[in-house]
């Protein structure tokens, strides 16, 4: 305000106050950026410094990139302004662009606008990787009117990574976390309603890894109960899994006979279940109401799975008996994968090569979900993860065989079309051992189980199962 001589006092120290406060704010905001720069590790710092650059180079590479439109349509404001009459400029417009970073490289959400669209943002990726110095970019629908942009500056493929699982119990029932997948984002399966899982690769390339995750991360839970069959040793102490057999309710080794015991006795369980879910639970599929402590998932790991189904020829006593055998347990275990989905059974069956003399194929080709590490042959990448992997040759596992891609596999993601490759952690043996230790007070056996929900009455295999259902609560 003026008074007669000038302004009048007061003033300007109320101007004062708003450039000290703007001040104060710049130098806060540039402290918090220079502190979280300075507490990030190197990787991150370079991801920080890439970001600045793909927004501050935005505004000049996108009408290169042809990621710009043109409006010939005055505003109406520019109208009222346009005294003289000349022809008004049309304005080129920039799709707003957010950029994030992580350890990997960048993450930017880029608005669409009419004629620059996902499809045109596809097209471009190949020269905004170049631009921005990235090893590869993925474009993908974010939201109606938005794309997500996602630039990795590291091949996430190429970089061991460790999982040290937390003991804690799984917020999420049968929700395998698998690893990251090519651009560093989280890649999980979800397994409900899934009978069986298949797993392929040459020996040391991360297949026992991969199970031992999924041991470490479901095993806090007491609505998992595991059995496994190893096919690489003849007891538990010999393998891979000496630590985790405190956290099952049962295991075998590699004696056909002992396997079959251990298959006809989970047959004998889905059976049971079968005859009682709708009873017990008031449902048809127990995924309905989900796993629980009387009512467990039951997981059968199947390591080397060759072991138990192959084909053994000759004439005498003993090969003809390991015969009959092998038939047998692929009959059972056909059994559960085929039948066992809809009472909580899920079978997980790992093998060098998931051929047809490996694991059969009427059991393979009904497990929904399958994974492969490495593979030599072209043949034995179609085995594990079927015909359509010869069109994908960039994600085929027979290009995998390199030492630095151990830890790496392929498979056919649920939720998008095409394979993903996905580099799954190592989770070390100490790690292992101390989830096994912690939780192995929680091993039941789930025949028992049933058979104390139900109580010995209801247990018996000749009562009538049409009369009236027992209390499930």
């Amino acid at each position: 305000m003026n008074g007669p001589n000038g302004p009048t006092e007061g003033a300007f120290p109320y101007g004062s106050l708003v450039v000290d406060m703007a001040l104060v704010l710049l130098v806060g905001w540039a402290v918090w950026w220079i502190v979280r720069y300075l507490r990030a590790d190197a990787m991150t710092r370079q991801s920080i410094r890439q970001a600045v650059r793909v927004r501050w180079g935005w505004k000049r590479l996108a009408p290169m990139l042809k990621l710009a439109a043109t409006d010939k349509t005055p505003t109406a404001l520019a109208s009222l302004a346009n005294t003289d009459g000349k022809p008004i400029k049309p304005r080129v417009l920039i799709p707003a662009l957010k950029v994030t970073h992580d350890a990997y490289g960048v993450i930017a959400r880029a608005s669409c606008l009419p004629g620059v669209g996902l499809a045109q943002f596809q097209k471009a990726a190949p020269h905004l990787a170049d631009a921005w110095k990235c090893t590869r970019v993925a474009i993908t629908q974010d939201k109606p009117g938005q794309v997500v942009i996602r630039g990795v500056r590291l091949d996430p493929l190429k970089l061991p990574t460790e999982h040290r699982p937390t003991g804690g119990v799984p917020d999420e029932a049968a929700r395998w976390d698998l690893g990251l997948d090519e651009y560093a984002q989280p890649v999980s399966v979800d397994l409900t309603q899934v009978p069986g899982v298949t797993v392929a690769g040459l020996p040391g390339f991360g297949k026992t890894s991969l199970i031992n995750r999924l041991l470490s991360d479901w095993a806090p839970s007491p609505c998992v109960q595991f059995a496994c069959a190893d096919g690489k040793v003849a007891a538990a102490h010999e393998g891979d899994y000496a630590d985790w057999v405190q956290r099952m309710f049962a295991f075998v080794g590699d004696d056909l006979e002992e396997a079959n015991k251990l298959f006809r006795d989970l047959v004998e369980l889905r059976r049971l279940r079968s005859a009682w879910a709708r009873k017990v639970l008031g449902v048809k599929s127990m995924w309905d109401v989900g796993p629980s402590e009387n009512w467990p998932l039951v997981v059968l790991v199947i390591d080397e799975a060759h072991t138990y189904f192959r084909d053994h020829k000759g004439s005498d006593p003993k090969t003809k008996k390991l015969a009959a055998l092998a038939a047998e347990n692929a009959r059972l275990v056909e059994d559960l994968v085929k039948k066992g989905r809809s009472v909580g059974m899920l079978v997980i069956l790992a093998t060098q090569k998931s051929t047809g003399d490996a694991i059969p194929t009427f059991i393979r080709d009904v497990c929904p979900v399958g994974l492969s590490f490495a593979q030599k042959t072209a043949e034995a990448a179609v085995a594990a993860l079927g015909e359509e992997i010869r069109e994908w040759p960039d994600a085929n596992p027979i290009n995998l065989q390199d030492p630095t891609y151990v830890g790496v596999a392929s498979m056919n993601h649920q939720s998008q079309p095409g394979f993903t490759r996905i580099r799954t952690p190592y989770v070390s043996d100490a790690d292992a051992a101390r989830i096994a230790d912690s939780t192995a007070h929680l091993t039941a056996d789930p025949s028992a189980l049933l058979e104390a929900f139900l109580g010995p009455r209801m247990w018996d295999k000749d009562v009538d199962l049409e009369k009236p259902a027992v209390d499930a609560a």
